[in-house]
């Protein structure tokens, strides 16, 4: 049986680590720099409540994303820009539905309820966000035969935004990505970033995901093995 000595030793080493482990955690909250970017994805109309391709829950992140972008002097937003009878318009293709999937030259395409119409008041940027000092609106989806998820390049893998041309040009190396939907456009943008060579962080409760045939749970997979960093907006000091 220990003695009285080892059961305090013991105990004072466990004390030991949990203070260790604390500062541990308080020295990895996040504070961004000159050198981060907070990119805000999506938050539009038709992706939330009463839209026509809604997110669940979608709304939910506006005051998370208001919140942290206080912290970020660069920010960059997007938004979904397509075409009337865009090719990925389920009501492009005869006998199809949303969210059946159609090959197309470029790969595999999910097909989705018209959405984000260029001028229409689905496609603008919800009003609710409160970010003034954001610097650049980038649009993307309006070429009308090749989808674009993410903000970096088309779903073509070759026509390229322009973003990362942008970002390196003004020294941004470390992007926090945020915004609808996790599972797409975000998911999407977030590895190309990886590509690109940029350190990337995903602010989980900062999106939300659509999650269609198991879509989210994939989606994170491959973020996580493109060395994508999975954090929540409490990471990061505001």
């Amino acid at each position: 049986m220990p003695d009285r000595r080892h059961i305090l030793a013991g105990l004072t080493t466990t004390a030991v680590t949990a203070v260790a482990s604390r500062q541990v955690w308080a020295a990895a909250s996040i504070k961004p720099d000159e050198a981060s970017a907070l990119l805000v994805i999506d938050v539009q109309n038709c992706f939330l409540p009463g839209g026509s391709l809604a997110v669940k829950d979608g709304e939910q992140v506006v005051p998370v994303i208001n919140r942290i972008a206080k912290s970020f002097a660069n920010v960059v937003m997007t938004q979904d820009w397509h075409t009337a009878g865009h090719i990925s318009f389920a009501s492009s293709h005869s006998g199809k539905k949303p969210f059946e999937t159609v090959d197309l030259p470029y790969g595999k395409q999910v097909l989705w309820p018209d959405h984000c119409v260029q001028g229409t008041d689905g496609a603008s940027l919800s009003k609710d966000l409160a970010i003034p000092q954001a610097g650049l609106v980038i649009r993307k989806g309006f070429h009308k035969d090749v989808d674009s998820y993410s903000a970096f390049t088309e779903a073509d893998g070759k026509t390229t935004t322009g973003l990362a041309a942008y970002l390196k040009a003004r020294k941004l190396k470390r992007l926090f990505v945020a915004g609808l939907a996790t599972d797409f456009c975000v998911a999407w943008t977030a590895l190309d970033a990886r590509k690109a060579g940029f350190e990337t962080y995903v602010v989980e409760d900062a999106c939300r995901g659509i999650d269609t045939q198991g879509s989210l749970a994939k989606a994170w997979t491959n973020m996580a093995k493109a060395g994508v960093k999975r954090i929540q907006s409490g990471d990061i000091v505001v």
